[in-house]
């Protein structure tokens, strides 16, 4: 009897990988006949094109597209070093501190990576239209991102001085001229229809498409010039238009929406028709999301150890005064740093990891997936500020300390729970356009990667509740979570089969005593809804 069992199972086993096998066949054949929809073929420019099909030199967009990440991911990640490098002076209270760094710094720190994330956004878009430049193509857009270079500046102009409104024209000028710039690409790609994707090319009536995105691109814009000028009467509502700038393209998307429903979908409109409507609907191409987070992760390392070199590293004179000229004496006194940046890189690696192994099973990204990984990003590059806060700033009283350390789980916490937010996002629906069949529910790698992405967020939560108990250890128990997290990563995978293992025999002991003992610990498809 326990044979026949045991045949049934594997049968089923094998059912389940078949069908797995066929549905990972069928995604894979709708992303093939969907390739006039989809951002890989809107990206993909073939090697061998020959020369007469891309007349006047003209050459891939890849590597423009990464160097303008790369900048981008800086630009969005820099603004935290005003935060994190915020002078405290020895006698002065962590809390008033905290207040001007949340109240104010950290406003403008989230504000501009919000600001430059939707720069990023507008970049993808226009360039999953356009897939092949030309010289001229190239050196606009090295204006257009000389000009988002300058955008954390006046930031930083706002925030000091929030009454004055210089700040304001500035940074309205920098969006307006950013705008015309492309305008200008758009109206310079259309002009020569080799540069374009290949569906927009053999196009009936391509002005259509033309006049579309400039319409899109020019909200924006136009928004800055209302604020600018709003500024001159009340500076507060230029603020207030400002703050719509990041929201605008969702607010005239849930208008549209409300217009539908009330009124019905306008009649013959050619914008319903269009493959590709350049608006947030349309999914963000995976490999620049992947190529801008790496981006973003890189510096945050980066800046940590920029930390380290310019701290730790002690002056001759000291050396000599307190230490009489011995070096590894000196150096053995920032050891608590030396901990605190290996604990903090560790954290932001394994952080990468995790993202990696995510974005490793995910087919496509959407834009509420795109809009959670941005918030996680953000969270990412706060830590350099919990490096700060964990081995520099409390100084004063045990109170200070516990308040910084918390600080600094929130912003582990945030990290993580985002990223996961990103995968459960991704789950909507069964995961079928989103997500490989492995991380689905009831697939094999299912269980694990929910214990990957969950761990981070239940170590931060941990930390945080028994810094409330152990005030007096708080900096201690952080550092704990930093250098005992990498071992649970390295466990990790022992023990979820443990745990599968333990819940297979408390809810399916029958299941257990079977003679064929080759089923796979991670594809018990029953516990898979339950852990979830």
């Amino acid at each position: 009897m326990g044979r026949h069992e045991g045949d049934d199972h594997a049968a089923e086993h094998e059912q389940h990988v078949s069908e797995d096998a066929e549905e990972e066949e069928a995604v894979a054949e709708h992303e093939r006949n969907a390739s006039n929809v989809s951002t890989e073929s809107l990206l993909a420019v073939s090697d061998d094109v020959e020369e007469e099909e891309t007349p006047g030199g003209t050459q891939s967009s890849h590597r423009l597209l990464a160097y303008s990440d790369a900048l981008l991911s800086i630009i969005a990640t820099v603004m935290i070093l005003p935060v994190a490098h915020t002078k405290m002076e020895a006698d002065e209270e962590l809390d008033e501190n905290l207040q001007l760094l949340l109240g104010t710094k950290m406003a403008v720190y989230l504000m501009t990576f919000l600001i430059v994330t939707v720069a990023w956004a507008a970049h993808i878009r226009l360039f999953q239209v356009i897939v092949r430049i030309d010289d001229t193509l190239a050196l606009l857009n090295l204006a257009c991102m000389m000009l988002i270079t300058l955008l954390p500046y006046t930031f930083s102009l706002m925030a000091t001085f929030p009454s004055h409104i210089l700040g304001i024209l500035l940074f309205c000028g920098c969006v307006m001229v950013i705008g015309l710039i492309q305008s200008l690409i758009v109206l310079y790609a259309f002009s020569r229809p080799f540069l374009l994707q290949d569906q927009i090319q053999v196009c009936e009536d391509r002005s259509v498409y033309r006049h579309h995105i400039l319409k899109v691109l020019l909200r924006v814009p136009l928004m800055c010039l209302l604020a600018a000028l709003c500024s001159f009467f009340c500076y507060q509502l230029s603020y207030a238009l400002l703050a719509l700038v990041i929201f605008l393209p969702y607010i005239s998307q849930g208008v549209l929406w409300c217009r539908d429903k009330l009124l019905g979908p306008a009649e013959e409109d050619p914008e319903q028709d269009m493959f590709y409507t350049f608006l947030p609907s349309e999914p963000l191409s995976k490999e620049r999301v992947e190529a801008f987070s790496d981006g973003v992760y890189a510096i945050v390392a980066t800046l940590l150890i920029l930390d380290i070199c310019e701290d730790n590293v002690p002056e001759p004179a000291w050396v000599q005064q307190r230490f009489n000229g011995s070096l590894v004496a000196a150096l053995r006194s920032y050891g608590s740093e030396y901990l605190a940046y290996l604990g903090s890189f560790a954290t932001v690696g394994l952080l990468w990891f995790a993202h990696h192994s995510l974005f490793l099973q995910v087919s496509r990204t959407t834009r509420v997936m795109g809009l959670l990984n941005t918030l996680s990003l953000a969270f990412v590059g706060g830590l350099p500020l919990a490096f700060r806060l964990t081995h520099e700033l409390p100084r004063a009283a045990l109170r200070d300390e516990r308040r910084a350390v918390q600080a600094s789980c929130v912003l582990v916490f945030g990290a993580g729970v985002f990223q996961l937010a990103t995968w459960v996002a991704a789950l909507q629906g069964g995961g079928r356009r989103t997500l490989r069949p492995a991380v689905r529910y009831g697939g094999p790698e299912h269980v694990f990667m929910l214990a990957k992405l969950a761990l981070y967020p239940a170590v931060a939560l941990a930390a945080f509740l028994l810094t409330c108990v152990l005030s007096r250890f708080s900096v201690t128990i952080f550092h704990l979570m930093e250098v005992a997290t990498p071992l649970a990563f390295l466990l990790l995978r022992l023990m979820v089969t443990i745990a599968l293992a333990l819940l297979r025999r408390l809810f399916c002991p029958r299941r257990g005593e079977s003679e064929n003992g080759e089923e796979n610990m991670q594809s018990s498809v029953p516990f898979s809804p339950l852990l979830i």
